[in-house]
């Protein structure tokens, strides 16, 4: 609800401080004294149109600031979220407008810089006005859908069509994706064959490419190792060496012999000394023969292919090379080859599979239309009950010769959506004979908001919240007597569920506010300005009387307006 209006240099207004309470709030004064200033200031600080001749002579600029107190489970908190606006829900929501004599403008969300737009929706969100073809919402046939919606209980209906759309649409994108896909595979499905048969041939098996190239890394240093090991053995010369030291062995043992024969004695220190000459010599010819055997060995035991690395290096190329062409690494290949043949089984069985995607699709689409059509059939139900309801009180406002409908059309196909196949539009005909036609046909603005009171009162009457804050200016113009107390009683029901605020000239209306404010012109020439006076229970009655006798209050004016109070 609105619960401050601050206004400051708007029009006549210099400066204006208004609290506001719940139930009928009632704005009267004479022509001209400047009622629509209050709205106009309210408009400006919700996102209405601003216009720089709003601003105050003299002033530099105007400033509008409007109060609320949202309740906590208000659809404006989720919209601030949205946009980024930091506001605690137990805090007071307060719309700041700026308007300079330029015509340039600002906004502020509690203090936070923001755009006219988003005061603007704020604005859609917390108030509602009906006046001089201001009828807010009701002349947008986008709004009459959920309204009808809400009328008749159909929120189950909705849910349900909006469950078969959601399924209805996946089924649908599904086989649309799987017919681009099929169309996409027969352009593939030779490439993807060819690739088949190359691996099928290469037959690549696991980690095959990793285990080949440890292999050429040990084959290629293998020749070398047994270049280095011959160039070993050919160092050594075993059997030259061998015989060269049973050479020295010989001519060591003549030695000694010699020496023995001339008369030496065997263990003579010279006779030693060659014994032990031969001995070593001995030794080393083992040991010559022992290394060269221990060579020859190793040589037979390093076993090497010399077409082995080639042969190794071959396979490895291949293999990444398809591995190149694939996109895949070299040891991915198996799994490369079973996912190409999954694939071309699919596209082998795509007809049956793209088939199947489209039986679930009409199924689906089936299923929604069903669900749309009793959509329709409940709104169509509940249009008539709400026309019914309408008219009912269209006699008492003085509408009694109008004709209300609440049209259902269907839509193709084509346009359906999860809300249904339906267009609703609320639609009138004031004069007798006359077609029916949209709300925003009415050329009379009074007739306009007398409707829009007529289905405020039809939807109050089932229990449906209307917005926080309602505005009715003029709502009774033209009218009087009986139908101006008929346009009261309906504002006072409506105000027993809403806080609803009425600009009136009707003394049977202002009579049923629970708050009843009178503007007045002060001053003279360019000092002229705006005031408005919250009325006790005895300046009602006088403001009331004025208004049923007009420039002279008359004493049965004034028991006039005691009855209507009372009444």
């Amino acid at each position: 609800m609105l619960i401050g209006l601050s206004i400051r240099d708007v029009v006549l207004v210099e400066s204006l401080d208004l609290a506001f309470g719940q139930g009928l709030t009632a704005l009267t004064g004479e022509t001209g004294a400047g009622k629509s200033i209050i709205l106009d200031a309210l408009g400006l600080a919700t996102g209405a149109r601003g216009d720089a001749a709003l601003v105050r002579r003299g002033a530099l600029q105007s400033v509008a600031t409007a109060i609320f107190a949202p309740d906590r489970d208000d659809a404006v908190w989720a919209y601030l979220d949205e946009k980024g606006l930091t506001v605690a829900r137990d805090e007071d929501l307060v719309l700041r407008r700026i308007l300079t004599a330029e015509g340039r403008s600002r906004a502020f969300v509690n203090d936070q810089a923001t755009s006219v737009g988003v005061l603007k929706d704020l604005g859609d969100l917390l108030v509602e006005v009906h006046g001089q073809h201001e009828t807010v919402g009701l002349l947008d046939a986008r709004t009459h859908r959920a309204l009808l919606d809400g009328f008749g209980d159909c929120a189950a209906h909705v849910a349900a069509c909006g469950e078969s759309w959601s399924a209805w649409r996946a089924a649908r994108e599904a086989a649309a994706a799987l017919a681009v896909d099929q169309d996409r595979a027969a352009a593939e499905i030779e490439d993807l064959s060819a690739q088949l048969a190359e691996l099928d041939r290469l037959s690549p098996l696991e980690s095959e490419a990793t285990t080949l190239a440890e292999e050429r890394a040990v084959l290629g240093s293998a020749e070398k190792t047994l270049a280095d090991i011959v160039a070993a053995r050919d160092h050594l010369n075993g059997e030259a060496a061998a015989s060269r030291l049973a050479q020295a062995i010989r001519a060591l043992e003549r030695a000694r012999d010699r020496a023995i024969a001339a008369g030496a004695s065997a263990h003579n220190a010279m006779t030693g000394l060659i014994a032990a000459a031969a001995e070593a010599a001995d030794r080393a010819a083992i040991e010559t023969a022992e290394a060269a055997g221990a060579i020859d060995a190793v040589a037979r035991a390093f076993s090497f292919e010399p077409d082995r690395l080639e042969k190794a290096e071959e396979r490895l190329f291949a293999l990444r090379g398809v591995a190149r062409r694939l996109g895949v690494d070299a040891d991915a290949l198996p799994a490369a080859r079973a996912a190409i043949a999954t694939r071309l089984m699919a596209i082998e069985s795509a007809d049956e599979t793209l088939a199947a995607a489209r039986r679930r699709e009409s199924l689906a689409r089936d299923a929604y239309l069903a669900a749309a059509n009793s959509l329709g059939v409940a709104r169509r139900a509940a249009g008539d009950r709400l026309a019914a309801a309408v008219k009912s009180e269209l006699a008492p406002l003085k509408l009694d010769k109008a004709r209300f409908a609440v049209a259902v059309e269907p839509l193709g196909e084509d346009r359906a959506g999860p809300f249904g196949a339906d267009r609703v539009e609320l639609r009138v005909a004031t004069l007798p004979g006359a077609p029916l036609a949209a709300l925003g046909a009415i050329a009379s603005g009074g007739e306009l908001a007398r409707f829009a009171l007529a289905l405020k009162a039809s939807l109050a009457a089932r229990g449906l919240g209307p917005q926080p804050l309602m505005i009715f200016d003029e709502v009774d113009q033209g009218v009087g007597g009986a139908v101006a107390d008929a346009v009261g009683l309906r504002l006072k029901r409506l105000a027993a569920r809403a806080q609803v605020l009425v600009v009136t000239h009707s003394p049977q209306v202002a009579a049923r506010a629970d708050a009843h404010w009178r503007v007045r012109k002060l001053g003279a020439g360019e000092k002229v300005h705006a005031d408005v006076e919250p009325l006790n229970a005895l300046a009602r009655e006088e403001e009331i009387a004025r208004m049923l006798s007009g420039a002279t209050v008359t004493d049965a004016a004034r028991a006039a307006a005691r009855a209507l109070m009372h009444a």
